[in-house]
Protein backbone atom coordinates (compact mmCIF):
# COMPACT_ATOMS: atom_id res chain seq x y z
CA UNK A 1 0.00 0.00 0.00
CA UNK A 2 1.32 3.41 -1.01
CA UNK A 3 1.06 5.90 1.85
CA UNK A 4 1.28 9.64 1.33
CA UNK A 5 0.98 12.68 3.54
CA UNK A 6 -0.91 15.64 2.10
CA UNK A 7 -1.07 19.23 3.35
CA UNK A 8 -3.54 20.27 0.65
CA UNK A 9 -7.31 20.62 0.67
CA UNK A 10 -8.84 17.29 1.60
CA UNK A 11 -11.86 18.02 -0.62
CA UNK A 12 -9.59 17.98 -3.65
CA UNK A 13 -7.80 14.69 -2.94
CA UNK A 14 -8.03 12.38 -5.95
CA UNK A 15 -9.32 9.32 -4.10
CA UNK A 16 -12.40 7.12 -4.18
CA UNK A 17 -13.36 7.75 -0.56
CA UNK A 18 -12.83 10.18 2.30
CA UNK A 19 -12.77 8.97 5.91
CA UNK A 20 -13.39 11.74 8.44
CA UNK A 21 -13.22 11.72 12.23
CA UNK A 22 -16.29 13.14 13.97
CA UNK A 23 -16.23 14.06 17.65
CA UNK A 24 -18.92 13.34 20.20
CA UNK A 25 -21.87 15.74 20.07
CA UNK A 26 -20.25 17.77 17.28
CA UNK A 27 -22.58 19.88 15.14
CA UNK A 28 -22.41 20.86 11.49
CA UNK A 29 -23.13 24.54 12.00
CA UNK A 30 -19.54 25.76 12.27
CA UNK A 31 -15.93 25.01 11.44
CA UNK A 32 -14.80 21.87 9.67
CA UNK A 33 -18.12 20.04 9.58
CA UNK A 34 -19.90 23.10 8.22
CA UNK A 35 -17.35 23.27 5.39
CA UNK A 36 -17.82 19.57 4.67
CA UNK A 37 -21.60 19.96 4.88
CA UNK A 38 -21.53 22.73 2.30
CA UNK A 39 -19.31 20.68 0.00
CA UNK A 40 -21.65 17.69 0.23
CA UNK A 41 -24.93 19.53 -0.24
CA UNK A 42 -26.14 19.43 3.36
CA UNK A 43 -25.76 15.71 3.93
CA UNK A 44 -23.60 16.08 7.07
CA UNK A 45 -26.17 18.22 8.87
CA UNK A 46 -28.87 15.73 7.89
CA UNK A 47 -26.97 12.76 9.32
CA UNK A 48 -26.14 14.52 12.58
CA UNK A 49 -29.53 16.12 13.17
CA UNK A 50 -31.27 12.79 12.58
CA UNK A 51 -28.95 11.33 15.25
CA UNK A 52 -27.79 8.67 12.80
CA UNK A 53 -24.32 9.67 13.96
CA UNK A 54 -23.65 11.11 17.42
CA UNK A 55 -19.86 10.97 17.24
CA UNK A 56 -19.59 8.33 19.94
CA UNK A 57 -16.65 5.98 19.59
CA UNK A 58 -17.61 3.29 17.08
CA UNK A 59 -20.41 5.26 15.35
CA UNK A 60 -20.22 5.11 11.56
CA UNK A 61 -22.10 6.52 8.60
CA UNK A 62 -21.20 5.48 5.04
CA UNK A 63 -22.48 7.88 2.40
CA UNK A 64 -22.58 7.98 -1.40
CA UNK A 65 -21.95 11.49 -2.69
CA UNK A 66 -23.73 12.58 -5.85
CA UNK A 67 -21.91 13.80 -8.92
CA UNK A 68 -21.07 17.47 -9.27
CA UNK A 69 -20.44 17.96 -5.56
CA UNK A 70 -17.63 19.79 -3.88
CA UNK A 71 -15.43 16.71 -3.38
CA UNK A 72 -13.51 14.57 -5.83
CA UNK A 73 -14.25 11.51 -3.70
CA UNK A 74 -17.65 9.94 -4.32
CA UNK A 75 -17.79 8.04 -1.03
CA UNK A 76 -17.66 9.42 2.50
CA UNK A 77 -17.16 7.51 5.73
CA UNK A 78 -17.85 9.38 8.95
CA UNK A 79 -16.38 7.71 12.03
CA UNK A 80 -17.26 8.66 15.56
CA UNK A 81 -14.12 8.91 17.72
CA UNK A 82 -15.53 10.09 21.04
CA UNK A 83 -14.59 13.22 22.95
CA UNK A 84 -12.16 15.57 21.25
CA UNK A 85 -9.95 15.81 24.35
CA UNK A 86 -9.51 12.01 24.37
CA UNK A 87 -8.47 11.81 20.71
CA UNK A 88 -4.74 11.21 21.06
CA UNK A 89 -2.11 9.11 19.28
CA UNK A 90 -3.58 5.66 20.10
CA UNK A 91 -7.06 6.75 19.06
CA UNK A 92 -5.75 8.25 15.80
CA UNK A 93 -4.17 4.91 14.99
CA UNK A 94 -7.40 3.04 15.76
CA UNK A 95 -9.44 5.52 13.72
CA UNK A 96 -7.21 4.93 10.69
CA UNK A 97 -7.34 1.15 11.09
CA UNK A 98 -11.13 1.18 11.41
CA UNK A 99 -11.46 3.43 8.36
CA UNK A 100 -9.29 1.21 6.24
CA UNK A 101 -11.04 -2.01 7.24
CA UNK A 102 -14.50 -0.53 6.71
CA UNK A 103 -13.69 0.92 3.29
CA UNK A 104 -11.71 -2.12 2.13
CA UNK A 105 -14.88 -4.13 2.76
CA UNK A 106 -16.57 -1.82 0.22
CA UNK A 107 -13.77 -2.60 -2.28
CA UNK A 108 -12.45 0.96 -2.12
CA UNK A 109 -8.92 1.16 -3.54
CA UNK A 110 -7.86 4.68 -2.61
CA UNK A 111 -8.66 6.56 0.60
CA UNK A 112 -7.90 9.92 2.14
CA UNK A 113 -8.23 9.89 5.90
CA UNK A 114 -8.76 13.16 7.73
CA UNK A 115 -7.87 12.69 11.42
CA UNK A 116 -8.62 16.29 12.47
CA UNK A 117 -6.29 15.86 15.44
CA UNK A 118 -4.38 18.67 17.07
CA UNK A 119 -0.63 18.65 17.68
CA UNK A 120 2.53 17.55 15.91
CA UNK A 121 1.62 16.82 12.29
CA UNK A 122 4.42 14.26 11.88
CA UNK A 123 3.21 12.29 14.90
CA UNK A 124 -0.38 12.42 13.71
CA UNK A 125 0.60 11.23 10.23
CA UNK A 126 2.73 8.48 11.73
CA UNK A 127 -0.07 7.22 13.98
CA UNK A 128 -2.57 7.26 11.12
CA UNK A 129 -0.27 5.45 8.69
CA UNK A 130 0.67 2.90 11.34
CA UNK A 131 -2.95 2.16 12.19
CA UNK A 132 -3.96 1.82 8.55
CA UNK A 133 -1.17 -0.66 7.80
CA UNK A 134 -2.05 -2.69 10.89
CA UNK A 135 -5.67 -2.68 9.71
CA UNK A 136 -4.65 -4.38 6.46
CA UNK A 137 -3.56 -7.60 8.20
CA UNK A 138 -5.79 -10.67 8.28
CA UNK A 139 -4.86 -14.13 9.59
CA UNK A 140 -6.29 -16.01 6.58
CA UNK A 141 -2.94 -16.71 4.91
CA UNK A 142 -3.63 -20.39 4.29
CA UNK A 143 -7.26 -20.15 3.19
CA UNK A 144 -8.09 -21.09 -0.39
CA UNK A 145 -11.76 -20.04 -0.12
CA UNK A 146 -13.40 -17.06 1.59
CA UNK A 147 -10.02 -15.37 1.67
CA UNK A 148 -9.86 -11.59 1.99
CA UNK A 149 -8.44 -10.64 -1.39
CA UNK A 150 -9.40 -6.97 -1.37
CA UNK A 151 -6.68 -4.44 -0.69
CA UNK A 152 -6.38 -0.69 -0.41
CA UNK A 153 -3.71 0.41 -2.85
CA UNK A 154 -3.24 4.05 -1.86
CA UNK A 155 -3.76 5.90 1.41
CA UNK A 156 -3.48 9.65 1.84
CA UNK A 157 -3.18 11.14 5.32
CA UNK A 158 -4.70 14.59 4.94
CA UNK A 159 -3.67 17.31 7.39
CA UNK A 160 -4.40 20.62 5.65
CA UNK A 161 -1.80 23.40 5.97
CA UNK A 162 0.73 21.16 7.79
CA UNK A 163 4.41 21.09 6.91
CA UNK A 164 4.73 18.84 3.86
CA UNK A 165 8.12 17.42 4.83
CA UNK A 166 6.93 16.63 8.34
CA UNK A 167 3.95 14.77 6.89
CA UNK A 168 6.20 12.81 4.57
CA UNK A 169 8.51 11.79 7.44
CA UNK A 170 5.60 10.88 9.65
CA UNK A 171 3.83 8.79 7.04
CA UNK A 172 7.03 6.90 6.26
CA UNK A 173 7.71 6.26 9.93
CA UNK A 174 4.17 4.98 10.42
CA UNK A 175 4.49 2.68 7.43
CA UNK A 176 7.70 1.17 8.82
CA UNK A 177 6.20 0.61 12.26
CA UNK A 178 2.91 -0.77 10.94
CA UNK A 179 4.68 -3.20 8.60
CA UNK A 180 6.95 -4.36 11.43
CA UNK A 181 3.96 -4.97 13.72
CA UNK A 182 2.37 -7.01 10.93
CA UNK A 183 5.63 -8.87 10.40
CA UNK A 184 5.47 -9.93 14.05
CA UNK A 185 1.80 -10.88 13.71
CA UNK A 186 2.50 -12.96 10.63
CA UNK A 187 5.26 -14.87 12.42
CA UNK A 188 3.05 -15.47 15.45
CA UNK A 189 0.27 -16.76 13.20
CA UNK A 190 2.44 -19.37 11.46
CA UNK A 191 1.71 -23.03 12.26
CA UNK A 192 4.45 -24.75 14.22
CA UNK A 193 5.26 -26.90 11.20
CA UNK A 194 6.09 -23.79 9.19
CA UNK A 195 7.81 -21.89 12.01
CA UNK A 196 10.43 -24.18 13.49
CA UNK A 197 13.44 -22.74 15.33
CA UNK A 198 15.37 -23.03 12.07
CA UNK A 199 12.63 -21.20 10.19
CA UNK A 200 12.62 -18.49 12.83
CA UNK A 201 16.36 -18.06 12.46
CA UNK A 202 15.96 -17.83 8.67
CA UNK A 203 13.35 -15.08 9.06
CA UNK A 204 15.81 -13.22 11.27
CA UNK A 205 18.57 -13.68 8.68
CA UNK A 206 16.29 -12.23 5.99
CA UNK A 207 15.55 -9.20 8.18
CA UNK A 208 19.24 -8.72 8.89
CA UNK A 209 20.13 -8.97 5.20
CA UNK A 210 17.33 -6.72 4.01
CA UNK A 211 17.82 -3.94 6.54
CA UNK A 212 21.48 -4.03 7.58
CA UNK A 213 21.54 -5.69 11.00
CA UNK A 214 24.37 -7.89 12.20
CA UNK A 215 23.30 -11.43 13.04
CA UNK A 216 24.70 -14.45 14.77
CA UNK A 217 22.84 -17.73 15.28
CA UNK A 218 24.15 -20.15 17.88
CA UNK A 219 23.52 -23.82 17.15
CA UNK A 220 23.23 -26.44 19.87
CA UNK A 221 26.96 -27.23 19.79
CA UNK A 222 27.81 -23.60 20.55
CA UNK A 223 25.11 -23.44 23.20
CA UNK A 224 26.65 -26.48 24.85
CA UNK A 225 30.03 -24.79 24.82
CA UNK A 226 28.42 -21.78 26.53
CA UNK A 227 26.93 -24.06 29.18
CA UNK A 228 23.30 -23.33 28.25
CA UNK A 229 21.88 -26.37 29.97
CA UNK A 230 18.55 -24.69 30.72
CA UNK A 231 17.77 -23.87 27.09
CA UNK A 232 19.03 -27.23 25.84
CA UNK A 233 16.91 -29.08 28.37
CA UNK A 234 13.79 -27.72 26.65
CA UNK A 235 14.87 -28.69 23.13
CA UNK A 236 15.95 -32.20 24.19
CA UNK A 237 12.58 -33.77 23.34
CA UNK A 238 12.38 -32.34 19.82
CA UNK A 239 13.85 -33.46 16.52
CA UNK A 240 14.18 -29.78 15.63
CA UNK A 241 17.43 -28.24 16.91
CA UNK A 242 17.24 -25.11 19.06
CA UNK A 243 18.69 -21.81 17.85
CA UNK A 244 19.82 -18.73 19.75
CA UNK A 245 19.30 -15.73 17.47
CA UNK A 246 21.35 -12.57 18.04
CA UNK A 247 20.50 -9.40 16.11
CA UNK A 248 22.28 -6.11 16.63
CA UNK A 249 21.73 -2.63 15.31
CA UNK A 250 24.76 -0.35 15.42
CA UNK A 251 24.52 3.31 14.32
CA UNK A 252 26.68 3.92 11.30
CA UNK A 253 28.92 6.48 13.01
CA UNK A 254 29.73 4.27 16.01
CA UNK A 255 31.64 1.48 14.33
CA UNK A 256 32.43 -1.46 16.60
CA UNK A 257 33.30 0.52 19.71
CA UNK A 258 32.34 -1.03 23.02
CA UNK A 259 29.13 0.46 24.38
CA UNK A 260 29.02 1.45 28.03
CA UNK A 261 25.22 1.40 27.86
CA UNK A 262 23.50 -1.20 25.71
CA UNK A 263 19.76 -1.64 25.53
CA UNK A 264 18.67 -5.21 24.79
CA UNK A 265 15.37 -6.90 24.01
CA UNK A 266 15.04 -10.61 24.77
CA UNK A 267 12.05 -12.64 23.55
CA UNK A 268 10.82 -16.15 24.20
CA UNK A 269 10.74 -18.18 20.99
CA UNK A 270 9.03 -21.51 21.75
CA UNK A 271 7.79 -22.27 18.24
CA UNK A 272 5.41 -24.92 19.53
CA UNK A 273 4.68 -25.77 23.13
CA UNK A 274 3.05 -29.10 23.90
CA UNK A 275 4.16 -28.85 27.52
CA UNK A 276 6.75 -31.57 27.08
CA UNK A 277 6.42 -34.57 29.41
CA UNK A 278 4.04 -32.43 31.52
CA UNK A 279 1.82 -32.38 28.46
CA UNK A 280 -0.96 -29.83 28.08
CA UNK A 281 -4.62 -30.76 27.60
CA UNK A 282 -5.47 -31.22 23.93
CA UNK A 283 -8.16 -28.54 23.90
CA UNK A 284 -6.83 -25.33 22.35
CA UNK A 285 -3.30 -26.72 22.10
CA UNK A 286 -3.24 -25.50 18.49
CA UNK A 287 -2.90 -21.96 19.86
CA UNK A 288 0.51 -22.86 21.26
CA UNK A 289 1.99 -21.95 17.90
CA UNK A 290 1.88 -18.41 19.34
CA UNK A 291 4.32 -19.26 22.13
CA UNK A 292 7.11 -17.67 20.10
CA UNK A 293 5.42 -14.28 20.01
CA UNK A 294 7.97 -12.73 22.38
CA UNK A 295 10.74 -13.70 19.98
CA UNK A 296 8.73 -12.50 16.98
CA UNK A 297 8.22 -9.18 18.78
CA UNK A 298 11.96 -8.75 19.18
CA UNK A 299 12.64 -9.55 15.52
CA UNK A 300 9.83 -7.23 14.40
CA UNK A 301 11.12 -4.42 16.60
CA UNK A 302 14.66 -4.88 15.31
CA UNK A 303 13.30 -4.79 11.75
CA UNK A 304 11.83 -1.35 12.42
CA UNK A 305 14.86 -0.11 14.37
CA UNK A 306 17.13 -0.90 11.43
CA UNK A 307 15.00 1.33 9.19
CA UNK A 308 14.36 4.13 11.67
CA UNK A 309 18.10 4.35 12.42
CA UNK A 310 18.21 5.67 15.98
CA UNK A 311 21.57 7.03 17.27
CA UNK A 312 21.95 4.30 19.91
CA UNK A 313 22.85 0.61 19.54
CA UNK A 314 20.20 -2.02 20.28
CA UNK A 315 20.61 -5.76 20.84
CA UNK A 316 17.95 -8.40 20.18
CA UNK A 317 18.21 -11.94 21.57
CA UNK A 318 15.76 -14.75 20.77
CA UNK A 319 16.10 -18.28 22.16
CA UNK A 320 14.09 -20.51 19.80
CA UNK A 321 13.06 -24.10 20.45
CA UNK A 322 10.17 -26.54 20.42
CA UNK A 323 8.91 -28.14 23.64
CA UNK A 324 7.84 -31.69 22.84
CA UNK A 325 7.71 -35.04 24.66
CA UNK A 326 9.89 -37.95 23.55
CA UNK A 327 12.21 -40.56 24.96
CA UNK A 328 14.94 -37.90 25.04
CA UNK A 329 12.84 -35.19 26.69
CA UNK A 330 13.72 -33.67 30.03
CA UNK A 331 11.65 -35.22 32.82
CA UNK A 332 10.09 -33.73 35.95
CA UNK A 333 12.60 -34.19 38.75
CA UNK A 334 15.64 -33.67 36.53
CA UNK A 335 18.25 -31.07 37.46
CA UNK A 336 19.84 -28.86 34.80
CA UNK A 337 22.62 -26.27 34.98
CA UNK A 338 22.07 -22.85 33.41
CA UNK A 339 24.76 -20.76 31.70
CA UNK A 340 25.13 -18.70 34.86
CA UNK A 341 26.05 -21.84 36.81
CA UNK A 342 22.80 -21.98 38.79
CA UNK A 343 21.21 -25.41 39.08
CA UNK A 344 17.50 -25.79 38.41
CA UNK A 345 15.19 -28.59 39.52
CA UNK A 346 12.57 -29.25 36.85
CA UNK A 347 9.20 -29.59 38.52
CA UNK A 348 7.04 -29.07 35.46
CA UNK A 349 8.34 -29.23 31.89
CA UNK A 350 5.53 -26.90 30.82
CA UNK A 351 7.30 -24.10 32.70
CA UNK A 352 9.86 -24.03 29.90
CA UNK A 353 9.84 -20.40 28.76
CA UNK A 354 11.65 -19.22 31.86
CA UNK A 355 14.33 -21.84 31.26
CA UNK A 356 15.23 -20.62 27.79
CA UNK A 357 15.02 -16.99 28.89
CA UNK A 358 17.43 -17.70 31.76
CA UNK A 359 20.21 -18.58 29.33
CA UNK A 360 19.23 -15.84 26.89
CA UNK A 361 19.44 -13.21 29.64
CA UNK A 362 22.84 -14.52 30.65
CA UNK A 363 24.08 -14.39 27.06
CA UNK A 364 22.73 -10.86 26.55
CA UNK A 365 24.69 -9.80 29.63
CA UNK A 366 27.80 -11.49 28.21
CA UNK A 367 27.36 -9.41 25.04
CA UNK A 368 27.36 -6.22 27.11
CA UNK A 369 23.68 -5.53 27.72
CA UNK A 370 23.12 -3.16 30.63
CA UNK A 371 19.37 -2.60 30.26
CA UNK A 372 17.17 -5.54 29.29
CA UNK A 373 13.47 -5.75 28.55
CA UNK A 374 12.33 -9.33 28.03
CA UNK A 375 8.93 -10.39 26.74
CA UNK A 376 7.26 -13.76 26.75
CA UNK A 377 3.96 -15.57 26.57
CA UNK A 378 5.05 -16.93 29.90
CA UNK A 379 2.12 -17.83 32.15
CA UNK A 380 -1.54 -18.70 31.89
CA UNK A 381 -1.91 -17.06 35.29
CA UNK A 382 -1.48 -13.60 33.79
CA UNK A 383 -4.68 -14.00 31.78
CA UNK A 384 -6.58 -14.78 34.96
CA UNK A 385 -5.10 -11.73 36.69
CA UNK A 386 -5.28 -9.12 33.93
CA UNK A 387 -7.30 -10.63 31.07
CA UNK A 388 -6.49 -9.32 27.59
CA UNK A 389 -6.44 -5.63 28.49
CA UNK A 390 -3.17 -5.07 30.36
CA UNK A 391 0.21 -6.73 29.95
CA UNK A 392 1.93 -7.60 33.22
CA UNK A 393 5.26 -5.94 33.90
CA UNK A 394 7.70 -6.79 36.68
CA UNK A 395 11.38 -6.11 37.23
CA UNK A 396 14.25 -4.87 39.33
CA UNK A 397 14.60 -1.29 38.07
CA UNK A 398 11.63 0.93 38.86
CA UNK A 399 12.87 3.65 36.53
CA UNK A 400 12.91 1.22 33.60
CA UNK A 401 9.51 -0.20 34.57
CA UNK A 402 8.02 3.30 34.70
CA UNK A 403 9.55 4.09 31.33
CA UNK A 404 7.99 1.02 29.72
CA UNK A 405 4.61 1.88 31.20
CA UNK A 406 4.84 5.51 30.00
CA UNK A 407 6.11 4.47 26.55
CA UNK A 408 3.25 2.02 26.23
CA UNK A 409 0.66 4.57 27.30
CA UNK A 410 1.84 6.93 24.55
CA UNK A 411 1.24 4.32 21.84
CA UNK A 412 -1.90 2.78 23.31
CA UNK A 413 -0.42 -0.36 24.87
CA UNK A 414 -1.23 -0.82 28.54
CA UNK A 415 1.04 -2.35 31.18
CA UNK A 416 0.24 -3.07 34.81
CA UNK A 417 2.99 -3.58 37.35
CA UNK A 418 2.82 -6.61 39.62
CA UNK A 419 4.92 -6.87 42.81
CA UNK A 420 8.16 -8.81 42.99
CA UNK A 421 8.85 -8.87 46.72
CA UNK A 422 11.63 -11.16 47.92
CA UNK A 423 9.11 -13.38 49.71
CA UNK A 424 7.93 -14.70 46.33
CA UNK A 425 11.40 -16.10 45.69
CA UNK A 426 10.89 -18.50 48.59
CA UNK A 427 8.32 -20.33 46.45
CA UNK A 428 10.99 -21.31 43.93
CA UNK A 429 13.52 -22.56 46.48
CA UNK A 430 14.47 -26.16 45.73
CA UNK A 431 15.41 -28.89 48.19
CA UNK A 432 17.95 -30.45 45.83
CA UNK A 433 19.11 -27.58 43.59
CA UNK A 434 19.55 -23.82 43.72
CA UNK A 435 16.02 -23.12 42.46
CA UNK A 436 13.08 -24.93 40.91
CA UNK A 437 11.28 -23.93 37.75
CA UNK A 438 7.82 -23.41 39.21
CA UNK A 439 6.50 -22.03 42.48
CA UNK A 440 3.12 -23.75 42.45
CA UNK A 441 -0.36 -22.35 41.86
CA UNK A 442 -0.12 -19.21 43.96
CA UNK A 443 1.04 -16.01 42.20
CA UNK A 444 2.16 -17.91 39.11
CA UNK A 445 3.02 -14.84 37.03
CA UNK A 446 5.04 -13.35 39.87
CA UNK A 447 6.98 -16.52 40.72
CA UNK A 448 7.86 -16.94 37.04
CA UNK A 449 9.34 -13.44 37.13
CA UNK A 450 11.06 -14.27 40.42
CA UNK A 451 12.73 -17.16 38.58
CA UNK A 452 13.97 -14.84 35.83
CA UNK A 453 15.17 -12.36 38.43
CA UNK A 454 17.76 -14.95 39.47
CA UNK A 455 19.44 -14.43 36.09
CA UNK A 456 19.07 -10.66 35.84
CA UNK A 457 21.46 -9.62 38.61
CA UNK A 458 23.78 -6.73 37.83
CA UNK A 459 21.57 -5.19 35.15
CA UNK A 460 18.54 -2.96 34.80
CA UNK A 461 15.75 -5.42 33.97
CA UNK A 462 12.04 -5.43 33.18
CA UNK A 463 9.91 -8.42 32.22
CA UNK A 464 6.70 -8.34 30.14
CA UNK A 465 4.31 -11.29 30.38
CA UNK A 466 2.33 -10.95 27.15
CA UNK A 467 0.47 -14.27 27.33
CA UNK A 468 -2.90 -12.55 27.78
CA UNK A 469 -2.45 -9.75 25.26
CA UNK A 470 -0.50 -11.30 22.37
CA UNK A 471 -3.60 -12.96 20.91
CA UNK A 472 -7.03 -11.43 20.38
CA UNK A 473 -9.94 -13.87 20.32
CA UNK A 474 -12.27 -11.25 18.88
CA UNK A 475 -11.82 -8.87 15.98
CA UNK A 476 -11.84 -5.11 16.64
CA UNK A 477 -13.08 -2.50 14.14
CA UNK A 478 -9.44 -1.49 13.65
CA UNK A 479 -7.77 -4.92 13.87
CA UNK A 480 -8.45 -8.51 12.89
CA UNK A 481 -8.72 -11.32 15.40
CA UNK A 482 -5.59 -13.36 16.10
CA UNK A 483 -2.07 -12.10 16.84
CA UNK A 484 -1.96 -8.51 18.06
CA UNK A 485 1.72 -7.56 17.74
CA UNK A 486 1.63 -6.28 21.31
CA UNK A 487 4.73 -4.43 22.58
CA UNK A 488 6.44 -3.78 19.22
CA UNK A 489 5.34 -0.14 19.31
CA UNK A 490 6.24 0.20 22.97
CA UNK A 491 9.75 -1.13 22.38
CA UNK A 492 10.25 1.31 19.52
CA UNK A 493 9.06 4.17 21.70
CA UNK A 494 11.54 3.12 24.40
CA UNK A 495 14.33 3.30 21.82
CA UNK A 496 13.18 6.75 20.65
CA UNK A 497 13.00 8.04 24.22
CA UNK A 498 16.49 6.69 24.93
CA UNK A 499 17.71 8.30 21.71
CA UNK A 500 16.40 11.68 22.81
CA UNK A 501 18.17 11.32 26.15
CA UNK A 502 21.34 10.35 24.32
CA UNK A 503 21.06 13.47 22.18
CA UNK A 504 20.62 15.64 25.26
CA UNK A 505 23.60 14.12 27.06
Amino acid sequence: MEILGSAGNYLEEDVQALAVAVFKDEKADEGFLKELDTATGGIIRSVIESEELKGKEGDTAYLHLGGGGGTKAKRLLLLGVGAREDFKTPQISQFAGAALRALRAKNIKSIAIVPRAEGDAAKIASAAAEGAVIGQFDPDKYRTVDKEERTVDRLVVSIPDADAEALKRGAERGRIIGESVNFTRDMANEPGGYMTPTDMAERAREVAGDFGLSIDVLDEARMEQEGMGALLSVSAGSEQPAKLIILKYTPRDRGDEQDKELLAFVGKGVTFDSGGISIKPGENMELMKYDMTGGATVIGAMRAIAQLKPPIPVLGVVPATENLPSGKATKPGDVVRAMSGKTIEIINTDAEGRLILADALAYAKKLGATRIVDMATLTGAVSIALGDVNTAILGTDQELIDEVIDAGREVGERFWQLPLDKEYSKQIKSDIADIKNTGGRKAGTITAAAFLKEFADGISWAHLDIAGTAWGDDAKPYRSKGPTGIAVRTLLNIVERASRRNGEA
